[in-house]
């Protein structure tokens, strides 16, 4: 079978790219932005790329158009595919329909940490010898690839909330029907689609409404707006994940910044996890998966020193490189709690060094405006911040500039980007770019202009 993929660059949909050409079709795809890391994977895997959405980039052959959610009516290769009488279907329920049925499927939701969360789980599965099937919305430095089928029983898959085609507004992850399903938190994002958090929660109950009674719920115990998703009604066996609390999942942190905790289950202490990741987010993003692996009876004593080789995830505070003595990170951060929590963990393990945060507002929340009250406090952790402000952006930076008092400035472009930042940067500095999105390839540019090179394409 000949597949196209409308919007194939995203993470979700070149994860169902990878699915589709190991299960032997022949796969090709459109994009209006294509960048690294996906469209290094999908030339990878020989997958056909081409840029920008024209009809003519649909071959006329194609079996199946399977349309990204960022795709809506009057896009041209929409209406093409419309006008055709082409056999199209979302990437979620072409997920459902070829992949999950008949496999344990282990879903991840969560306003943060959902990518990092499954990656740690299909890490531990991994090293139980599970062989897992998994789709990670990002590039796992442990796989060298987002997606694929695995042998063995489980598939992981993150389960993103976003809605799944403009011909299906449910959230993608209903699509899944789950045997566990991890909820990790919840939180107003998405305001393209969701006008308030309550209907982001009718959401996450659909999701609890399909897990068996078999199953089990993981579900963040310090989290008060998924409770209230529990007491619309619950069907499956729950277990809590927390901090120094009563959960039946619990962790102690034994340092700061989160490389150092314990873990106890039911009361009980299981282990103590040195790993290479920062922060409490990341510590709660552990306790959900060594959960999830249980509930499908992995040994957790035996994954707790597994996690000490855990390799993280592109882009998720990932050390771009150093020169001149000022390290340089690439961080997906688009949302201010996500922002917060990565900022407190890197500050709890540089000390008193420089944090320098350079923020592209890129999400579709972001754009809108939805968090801009939020941005500033979420900042607070940094020393410098660069906002790179678009002259297309729906609101003012100014106000979140004048809060951060001196310490912030904004700019037009990347390019006054990185040169405001080489100003600014000096030797034992840690410099974050933060952005779900290609951020024009600035993080690259800094560090090639910090050695005094041309930045690599």
């Amino acid at each position: 079978m000949k597949i196209h993929i409308l919007g194939i660059a995203g993470t979700f949909m070149g994860g169902v790219a990878a699915l589709a050409r190991e299960l032997g079709h022949t796969v090709e795809g459109s994009d209006q932005a294509v960048y690294p890391p996906m469209s290094t994977q999908l030339e990878s895997l020989g997958i056909g790329l081409r840029q920008g959405y024209l009809p003519a980039h649909v071959s006329p052959d194609c079996d199946a158009v399977v349309v990204g959610n960022a795709l809506s009516r009057g896009n041209a290769a929409v209406e093409h595919v419309l006008d055709r009488g082409m056999r199209y279907t979302s990437g979620a329920q072409w997920l459902a329909e070829e992949v999950l049925p008949g496999r344990e499927t282990i879903a991840v939701a969560g306003t943060h940490g959902k990518t990092t969360t499954t990656a740690i789980l299909a890490f531990l599965l991994q090293a139980a010898g599970r062989e897992p099937g998994f789709l990670i919305g990002g590039v796992a430095g442990d796989f060298d690839v987002s997606a694929r089928l695995g042998g063995g029983r489980e598939f992981v898959v993150e389960a993103d909330e976003y809605d799944t085609a403009f011909f299906d507004k449910r959230s993608k992850f209903v699509h899944y029907r789950p045997a566990v399903a991890v909820l990790n938190n919840l939180e107003f994002d998405h305001a393209d689609i969701f006008p308030d958090v309550a209907a982001i929660q009718r959401q996450f109950h659909h999701l609890v409404r399909t897990v068996p009674g078999r199953g089990r719920l993981i579900v963040n115990g310090e989290d008060a707006r998924l409770a209230e998703v529990l007491e619309m009604g619950c069907w499956t066996p729950v277990e809590r994940f927390g901090i120094d609390g009563a959960f039946d999942w619990n962790a102690r942190l034994e340092r700061d910044d989160g490389s150092v905790f314990t873990v106890q289950r039911g009361g009980r202490e299981v282990g103590t996890v040195r790993w290479p990741l920062l922060g409490r987010h990341n510590v709660m993003n552990a306790l959900a998966a060594l959960a999830a692996c249980a509930a499908v009876g992995v040994d957790v004593d035996a994954s707790i020193p597994a996690l000490a080789g855990f390799g993280g995830i592109r882009r998720r505070m990932e050390l771009l490189g150093e020169a001149d003595g000022i390290s340089v990170y690439d961080d997906f951060a688009h949302h201010p709690t996500a922002i917060a929590t990565t900022l407190a963990g890197l500050r709890a393990r540089v000390g008193g060094a420089r944090v320098v945060v350079a923020l592209e507002p890129r999400s579709n929340s972001m754009r809108l405006g939805a968090h801009a009250e939020a941005l500033a406090p979420a900042l607070s952790g940094a020393d410098a911040v660069v906002f790179l402000h678009r002259p297309e952006l729906a609101w003012d930076a100014g106000s979140v500039v004048a809060a951060l008092r001196g310490r912030a400035q904004a700019v037009a472009d990347v390019e006054t980007l990185v040169r405001a930042l080489g100003a600014i940067a000096r030797g034992g500095d840690h410099v974050v770019f933060m952005s779900n999105g290609g951020f024009d390839g600035a993080p690259r540019r800094f560090l090639a202009a910090l050695r005094g090179e041309q930045p690599r394409a």
